[in-house]
């Protein structure tokens, strides 16, 4: 499993973390990533996304298939896996 979201595409950073004599060694920061089931009424199915805990809010709001308008995105694409 892929540490990116599938709608967003967002992934992993790196960072430094810094300590208090201000040495930095690299980190990584993760997304938020859930892995949820929507349902989607213009398919009349669930599809499985793993998307980031940001993205789970706005597609709960608007609704995947109002999302993928919105964002530009291929819905087909991601209801048709």
């Amino acid at each position: 499993m892929s540490r990116r979201c599938d709608l967003t595409g967002k992934g992993p950073l790196v960072a430094n973390r810094v300590s208090h004599s201000h040495h930095k060694t690299k980190k990584r920061q993760l997304p938020n990533l859930q892995n949820k089931r929507v349902w989607v009424p213009e398919v009349g199915r669930f599809v499985r996304l793993n998307i980031t805990a940001r993205t789970l809010r706005s597609v709960t709001k608007l609704g995947l298939f109002q999302y993928c308008k919105k964002n530009k995105l291929d819905f087909n694409a991601i209801v048709g896996r």
